[in-house]
């Protein structure tokens, strides 16, 4: 059995000889490494922490989360173990300043990242709004949804406290910025249930030079002005009103845009007949789509026989794809630039 109450002499090693070796093996510790410690101090607004550095390092208490600490004990137990965040060099008395924060930040980065990555939808609750948008928390990071994609008739300052899906649009760690969309998905969520071919009933919510934007079920489309009728139409103006209800058939969804192209072009049972009959062609358009589905069908067989009664021209339904593109790109104008929201969007760190 060790006998415990050997004396430094009897054992040829003293305290001097132990800070002595210390001393030889002369610990490195660099801001940026991480390191375990253990909590041996708990003070007012920090912690000592020892990390085996000759000097008890510190954490002050606005570093101990990426969410608010109002006092230490709140994240810290005296005698706990775990790894901390190097975040500056020593000080005039050899003490390091350590971060738990930063690693819950890194983490974080590294989370939204992957989630992006999966193209997954978050929820978050509104916590502010400001002049561009509104303001969202993601794995405690601030993240930032532009007015333009927040699908709601609220006014933005109502959202405070409302929580909403989400999708990514951009997520930057080196520029420190995280931004987000709340139309995008609403029009995933709702592009899930709809299919190219299908009629709808919809609401016109705003009408512009290009076309109209019908809302379907909480969500815009854009029936482009090249899809109203096979007439020639000065201006959307010319046929709809603004809250005018409307029968539209959907001929693209593009998820990854959030966005639905809509025709009623497609559901005239004769050329002209939105402008001329538009009930005619509310009352035919079940039966228009059907013969339009056909169709799309007998393409995508490489089936050259034409579909009897269709007075779509078969190049006309070639050529959707070519018809909307313009509607696409008008469309991107709704979406502010970057570079006008560039100031409006905070950091993703605070």
């Amino acid at each position: 059995m060790v006998n415990q109450n050997l004396t430094a002499t009897e054992i040829g090693f003293t305290h001097e000889d132990f800070a002595a070796l210390l001393d030889k093996y002369d610990y490195h510790f660099s801001p940026g490494d991480v390191v375990p410690g253990t909590v041996f101090s708990i003070e007012p607004r920090g912690a000592l922490i020892d990390i085996g550095a000759k000097t008890a390092a510190y954490i002050p208490i606005q570093e101990m989360s990426i969410n608010r600490v109002d006092a230490p004990e709140e994240v810290l137990q005296s005698n706990e173990t775990r790894e901390f965040f190097i975040l500056t060099d020593e000080n005039e008395d050899g003490q390091l300043t350590l971060s738990i924060r930063r690693i819950e930040y890194m983490r974080a980065w590294e989370r939204v990242r992957q989630l992006q990555a999966e193209d997954a939808t978050v929820r978050s609750g509104v916590f502010a709004t400001n002049r561009g948008g509104a303001l969202v928390r993601i794995e405690g990071l601030r993240g930032f949804i532009p007015g333009s994609h927040i699908s709601t008739r609220k006014p933005k300052e109502d959202l405070v406290g409302e929580e909403l899906p989400l999708k990514f649009l951009e997520v930057d760690e080196e520029r420190n910025r995280l931004v987000l969309s709340h139309r995008r998905a609403l029009v995933e969520r709702k592009m899930n249930r709809l299919e190219v071919g299908e009629v709808v009933i919809g609401t016109v919510r705003g009408i512009k030079p290009y076309g109209a934007f019908i809302d379907i079920g909480g969500v815009s489309g854009l029936l482009h002005i090249s899809e109203i009728s096979h007439e020639h139409i000065d201006t959307p103006h010319s046929v709809f009103n603004v809250n005018d209800e409307v029968k539209v058939m959907i001929i693209d969804l593009d998820a990854e845009r959030g966005r639905i192209s809509l025709s009623t072009k497609q559901l005239e049972p004769e050329p002209g007949d939105m402008i001329k009959n538009r009930d005619l062609v509310y009352d035919k358009a079940e039966e228009m789509a059907a013969k339009y589905r056909e169709q799309l069908l007998a393409k995508q067989q490489g089936i050259t026989t034409p579909v009897e009664a269709a007075p779509v021209e078969a190049t006309d339904v070639e050529t959707v794809a070519g018809d909307v593109a313009p509607a696409e790109a008008v469309l991107e104008e709704e979406v502010p630039p970057a570079t006008e929201i560039e100031e409006e969007i905070p950091p993703a760190i605070e």
